[in-house]
């Protein structure tokens, strides 16, 4: 079962004031961080659905973008479009809004398990609310999807008198080990609404992360495990007086390999700097 990522982007922000999308996030935007957040979790493509028209800021390497065909109907025709362009590729797909600046990827690989059997939706009722935009999807409701909106129907709730929906609650949630290790609050589902939430969200101390170097990055030849908090691997190298250019790369959790300064870390992230060069 391929999982796809799809990031609702084209909201019109009216109680922020301005574009979730492009507010800073650590040196990013919210929208950078819940893409490459969403493209470290699934094994399909990531898409990021745009009212028509809309300027994006810098989006992580592969991640493409879906253009709402008509402007102003809400998430139920994010929803829609952005299920319709990944069906192709993928079964399922996880759906979130822009602007979950906690989002960790054993939220959102949890919330995917739960479509098992004929569940056509697996709905978080998280922190005692309903997660929409939060949640996973079968691909294949993209056309139920439209033909609601057609009918004149723009709330996600609607989609759930016609589907068969699994509800996530706390509990279920953090019946998995992961998400409860290193999300025990569930805050993947805290969204930022206004510019006092959005402040709130961005003072606190960015996740707790351990960093390793080997080989000629490795003082006294060997290496040793450190802890800081670091919201990016640019922020990780720089702790350790590194810098992600030719010479250096850094694996992410023993896998990702990158040099992309932007990738975000959560909580439980192990990052190990290598050199790149020949012999390093």
């Amino acid at each position: 079962m391929t999982a796809a990522g799809v990031v609702l982007a084209g909201g019109r922000s009216t109680r922020m004031g301005t574009a979730k999308a492009d507010l800073e996030w650590h040196g990013s935007t919210l929208l950078y961080r819940a893409a490459a957040v969403l493209a470290r979790s699934v094994d399909g493509p990531v898409v990021v659905v745009a009212a028509p028209g809309q300027a994006l800021p810098a989006l992580p390497g592969g991640v493409a973008v879906v253009e709402d065909p008509v402007e102003g109907l809400g998430p139920m025709q994010g929803l829609a479009a952005g299920l319709a362009a990944v069906a192709d590729r993928a079964d399922v797909a996880f759906v979130c809004s822009t602007d979950l600046p906690f989002l960790h990827p054993a939220y959102v690989r949890r919330v995917l398990r739960g479509l098992a059997g004929d569940a056509e939706v697996a709905l978080p009722v998280a922190r005692g609310f309903r997660q929409p935009l939060a949640a996973a999807y079968r691909t294949r409701i993209a056309g139920l999807v439209a033909d609601l909106l057609a009918q004149g129907n723009q709330r996600p709730g609607m989609i759930f008198k016609h589907c068969e929906v699994v509800q996530l609650d706390d509990a279920a949630l953090l019946d998995d080990t992961a998400l409860a290790k290193h999300d025990p609050e569930l805050d993947s589902v805290v969204n930022v609404n206004t510019p006092e939430d959005y402040r709130a969200a961005r003072d606190r101390e960015p996740p707790e992360v351990v960093i390793e170097r080997f080989g000629a990055l490795a003082k006294g030849g060997g290496h040793r495990p450190r802890t800081f908090h670091a919201a990016t691997i640019g922020a990780a190298a720089a702790a350790v007086g590194l810098t992600l250019d030719r010479h250096v790369v850094a694996a992410l959790n023993g896998d990702q390999v990158t040099r992309d300064a932007l990738t975000p870390l959560v909580a439980g992230d192990t990052v190990a700097f290598l050199s790149a060069d020949a012999g390093g």
